[in-house]
């Protein structure tokens, strides 16, 4: 009885002895610029979640931290200048998008739709040049020569069946920039009369891959109210207005939006 007493005793302080060195491995930690022998002591500690919403700091959502966008002060204040719910007329809606513009230049007035599903399309002619006039080429031979030194001076192309075949080798200089004429964008029309009263205002407008939402450009902050508001209505009647457009907002570059009326 007596050895075995003595045994378990001996045991028992041999695994008291190993925890210890277990627990005394897990604390050390190496981290760059510490001095050999030096020794970091974790410390477990909660992190509690942040659920408020504030200016600049992490917002915890679906486990993950994110930083949410933080508006300037001039944003704000422009928001205060009318009712973000109200829905307001196309005249009452531009005239609050001037007011609200705070950018320095010039800005852009966006047109953003929410339409019934995605994969809607529709080529619009917008009566008024919708912010710098374009330049557009009639595709010719003088224009093959231009392209062979790589030289593209122009904003839209225009061709005609005839020349397609020429312009085909020129594929991978016109194509990334959205210069290849095709007939979806209008660009490729039967005959060089057709060529000639081509309409830089027109534009073919098509919802995101994935998402019932089409973004595009009603003109320029500084416009004429009326031509603004005849291009909004044209792109309305290309949709068919309430038809396809569930919901429609206007804004400057740099500006809150506005829910319009459709």
């Amino acid at each position: 009885m007596g050895k075995m007493k003595t045994a378990e005793v001996g045991e028992n302080k041999n695994k008291e002895k190993s925890e210890k060195a277990h627990k005394a491995e897990a604390e050390k930690v190496h981290l760059a610029g510490l001095k050999g022998g030096q020794r970091v002591k974790m410390v477990d500690a909660e992190v509690p979640a942040v659920t408020e919403s504030v200016e600049g700091e992490a917002v915890k959502k679906g486990g993950r931290k994110v930083v949410e966008k933080v508006r300037g002060k001039k944003y704000a204040e422009s928001k205060k200048k009318f009712d973000n719910v109200k829905t307001y007329s196309i005249t009452e809606a531009i005239k609050l998008v001037k007011e609200t513009s705070y950018s320095k230049f010039d800005g852009t007035v966006e047109l953003h739709m929410i339409v019934k599903k995605a994969g809607i399309s529709a080529q619009v002619t917008l009566p008024h040049q919708a912010g710098k006039a374009k330049k557009v080429e009639i595709a010719t031979d003088a224009t093959i020569e231009k392209l062979k030194s790589g030289k593209v001076d122009f904003d839209i192309l225009v061709a005609t069946p005839e020349i397609m075949p020429k312009l085909v080798p020129f594929a991978r200089l016109l194509g990334p920039k959205g210069l290849m004429p095709n007939p979806k964008n209008g660009t490729l029309v039967p005959d060089a009369k057709k060529a000639q009263g081509f309409s830089t205002g027109t534009v073919t407008l098509k919802t995101e891959k994935e998402a019932p939402l089409i973004h595009t450009v009603v003109g320029k902050v500084s416009q004429d109210s009326t031509q603004l508001a005849e291009n909004l209505e044209a792109i309305y009647r290309a949709f068919g207005s309430g038809k396809q457009i569930e919901k429609a907002y206007i804004k400057a570059t740099m500006g809150p939006s506005v829910k319009v009326k459709i």
